[in-house]
């Protein structure tokens, strides 16, 4: 099967061919503007699906609180705000994403979550923090953001650096199916066309791996079928 899948994905990569001469040259930047608005668009969807999913991830956010002062959440690759309403009254939040074209749908979500304080939008790419000191916040959160950055254990270990002593990563992966599945198969085999659609997004990456390696003092996930479409099937999340 292996042998049929690759010649399928090559199949898949050659018909994508004109997607990635232009993405080479320049023309596909575009996307990048549009690409907010989908998001925006899929979010609402997708937390309505998986709101028990997201309820479960955040219901252990106040346990972070520090003796003194505002709960400090710093979400990496926030996109247009998907998670602000599963966070606790009164929190403060740094808000990061490399694409600077999400602020327009980001301030939409803040609008609608006046109950959080918003420090600051960060254009930043999860590899490189610098803007965020060292052991300053509280909280990490990260989700549906490994997919698509460029160095994962990078982008880990700069959570690491960035959280106070005591402090927590929350995630909320999909990751690449079980090698048995047809989810397995038709992920590889679509994926040249998927990374494009997801602007940079890949559905074949086994991200818990990177988790185990990047030293965290207690990490505790499970692997759940979310009820979305199969590409994206399969989750990792915190236990």
């Amino acid at each position: 099967m292996t042998l049929f899948m690759n010649a399928c994905a090559f199949l898949v990569k050659v018909l994508t061919l004109p997607l990635h001469i232009a993405e080479v040259i320049g023309l596909f930047s575009f996307y990048k503007r549009v690409f907010p608005l989908i998001v925006y668009k899929m979010s609402i969807s997708y937390n309505e699906k998986m709101k028990d999913n997201k309820r479960e991830l955040f219901r252990n956010l106040e346990k972070f609180h520090p003796t003194k002062g505002s709960l400090r959440i710093l979400e990496v690759g926030c996109g247009s705000g998907a998670n602000f309403e599963h966070y606790p009254t009164g929190c403060r939040i740094t808000c990061t994403d490399p694409n600077p074209h999400f602020q327009k749908y980001l301030k939409k979500c803040m609008t609608k979550n006046d109950h959080l304080v918003y420090d600051s939008f960060i254009v930043a790419s999860g590899e490189n923090l610098k803007a965020v000191e060292d052991n300053s916040v509280d909280v990490v959160v990260c989700t549906l953001v490994l997919c698509s950055v460029e160095d994962t254990p990078k982008v880990l270990q700069e959570a690491k650096r960035v959280l106070r002593p005591g402090g927590a990563f929350f995630f909320l992966e999909h990751v690449v199916s079980d090698p048995s599945s047809w989810i397995y198969f038709f992920q590889h085999v679509l994926q040249p066309f998927w990374y494009y659609f997801g602007d940079g997004c890949e559905a074949t990456r086994a991200t818990w791996k990177h988790l185990e390696a990047a030293g965290f003092s207690d990490l505790q996930l499970r692997h759940i079928q979310a009820p979305l479409f199969f590409m994206i099937k399969p989750h990792i999340v915190v236990k």
